[in-house]
């Protein structure tokens, strides 16, 4: 295929994975995967090469659908119990999506990471592919507020234990803080970092507690104050800013 760089003199050129990315596809990683196994046309042409970059007017095509740059969205909400994190459910139930109108986002967002179906609290929503992908990896120091309510109260050894980490069947977890809420040893707050499925309330199950209720209450700089259970609100610029300059 011909290199499109010598034909795009004064067109502005992009990666083609961050094009699909960008038309909400996709993340980048996964973009690059589409391309090797021959899915991508531009211009009527199949691109396997990875790191191809392509005029920003160019015809792109996925599964013979044309394919368009959206406008990123950025939208966080206080997420209830009943519904389940991800884009549809085998089982029927509620999802996240279904609380966001698409009257008032056209645009195909998915969640930043998961909170369980009985969990409630702050779940970014996104399109902009590359911010999920850093936001979700291991290595993101991103930190995050929970409210835990315990069945009984903590004893004080238990809160240390965790505090200096906890050895469970895949790796260590440990926190970055933890502390009693309002003098009532059966709420917590714990800020952590660690994305590990479930790992707040495998971190209680491990001492033997079980976890009643489970508030994300905190997103990096992110506070549920101004939205009620339920809603959503699409962030700043400033507020964007921030969680990019996290990653």
């Amino acid at each position: 295929m011909e290199d499109y760089a010598t034909q795009a003199c004064t067109a502005s050129l992009i990666r083609l994975n961050k094009f699909i990315s960008n038309a909400g596809v996709c993340a980048r990683r996964e973009a690059d995967q589409l391309i090797q196994s021959g899915c991508i046309t531009v211009n009527g042409a199949v691109v396997r090469s990875v790191g191809t970059k392509i005029p920003i007017d160019a015809v792109v095509t996925y599964k013979g659908v044309v394919l368009h740059i959206e406008k990123l969205r950025y939208l966080l909400l206080n997420k209830p119990r009943g519904y389940v994190t991800t884009l549809q459910d085998p089982q029927g139930r509620k999802t996240v999506l279904d609380l966001v109108g698409k009257q008032y986002c056209a645009e195909r967002i998915y969640p930043v990471g998961r909170l369980d179906y009985d969990t409630t609290g702050l779940l970014l929503l996104t399109n902009d592919g590359d911010l999920a992908r850093k936001l979700s990896h291991p290595a993101s120091k991103v930190p995050k507020l929970y409210h835990v309510v315990l069945n009984k109260a903590i004893q004080t050894e238990h809160l240390q234990a965790i505090q200096q980490g906890l050895l469970l069947e895949d790796g260590l977890a440990k926190v970055d803080q933890i502390a009693i809420v309002e003098e009532d040893p059966t709420q917590i707050g714990m800020v952590i970092h660690m994305g590990k499925n479930r790992i707040v309330r495998r971190i209680f199950s491990h001492l033997g507690y079980l976890v009643d209720r489970l508030d994300r209450v905190g997103y990096a700089h992110l506070t549920k104050q101004h939205v009620p259970r339920g809603k959503w609100i699409f962030l700043k610029d400033k507020e964007v800013r921030q969680l990019k300059n996290l990653v």
